[in-house]
């Protein structure tokens, strides 16, 4: 067996995939995946024949593969698209915390990609939903992620998105001066900036859409992995998906073909949803992000 985990996770995994089977597994080989930037990944294959899909970390935050769990499980069950099923989680309590999933093994698109990616997504988002937040907290990145149950939508973007990621960045020793006058004005605002989108009411989102957490599986058929997940505004998703270049050929426009956005969301509201992220890069990545902050405050205040 390639020997890329640490022994305690390997047992583990074993343990879990006899009590799954109801009979001996042994892990006969892990091959190492690359693509992510948070956690150590391998394929593993068992004497079975069997593979799955196995990621740990042994400094990743109490409760974050639970989380991540909890978020494909709520995906899966909107029955939108493919989510790899969970298999198991390892709680870190005898040695890293992992989590185990079906493997899901990358093809090339298909002819159809991009129409069922558009349908899988408007039907996640169609999902029905009361009450914006979620049961649980999670995690953007390695960093928390607050889900509140909240009375308004602004309400949860401004204090539970904008507002932790900002005083973490401030903590660090980002913006000063007009810098963080502006990104306080944009809190000031972010109200008023959302009350036109309350009554669509709330969506079942994804939460960090972008193309490294969406791929072709074997059949090319659009997956979804590495979650975030709550019930927020849909166009969050849409603008987290273009602020890095997008998530297949014609995006985003056929989604809005599919589901139409009003104008505010490209003159305003898709910079105040990028805000989000870009903190969340500030505070992962450093002062490399901290220019498309402020670009997209400004956008965000030029409300039409």
């Amino acid at each position: 067996m390639t020997n890329v985990t640490p022994e305690a996770v390997a047992t583990q995994v074993e343990q879990a995939l006899e009590t799954w089977s109801g009979g001996p597994h042994r892990l006969t080989r892990m091959d190492p995946v690359g693509g992510g930037c948070v956690n150590s990944a391998a394929r593993v294959t068992t004497d079975q024949g069997e593979t799955w899909f196995l990621k740990w970390n042994p400094r990743s935050p109490r409760g974050i593969f639970e989380a991540e769990a909890d978020g494909l499980r709520a995906l899966a069950g909107a029955r939108a698209l493919r989510v790899p099923a969970v298999l198991a989680v390892g709680n870190g309590k005898d040695g890293p915390p992992w989590l185990l999933l079906e493997y899901v093994a990358e093809g090339r698109p298909s002819s159809g990609y991009t129409t069922a990616l558009v349908d899988g997504l408007v039907a996640l988002h169609r999902t029905a939903s009361t009450g914006w937040g979620w049961e649980r907290d999670n995690f953007i990145g390695s960093l928390t992620q607050q889900n509140p149950a909240a009375a308004t939508w602004g309400a949860l973007w401004r204090d539970a998105r904008l507002e932790p990621q900002l005083q973490r960045a401030y903590r660090q020793g980002h913006f000063a001066g007009q810098q963080r006058a502006l990104l306080e004005r944009v809190i000031e605002r972010t109200g008023d900036l959302l009350d036109d989108v309350e009554d669509e009411g709330p969506s079942l989102l994804h939460g960090d859409l972008w193309s490294g957490n969406v791929y072709p599986d074997g059949e090319g058929r659009p997956v979804l992995i590495d979650p975030a997940v709550y019930r927020g505004h849909r166009e969050v998703d849409l603008a987290m998906s273009e602020l890095f270049g997008g998530l297949t050929s014609g995006w985003p426009g056929a989604y809005e073909d599919a589901w139409p956005v009003d104008e505010g969301y490209r003159a305003f509201r898709r910079h105040l949803y990028q805000l989000y992220y870009l903190l969340v890069h500030v505070n992962l990545f450093g002062a490399g992000f901290d220019e498309g902050c402020l670009a997209a405050a400004r956008g965000a205040l030029r409300k039409v």
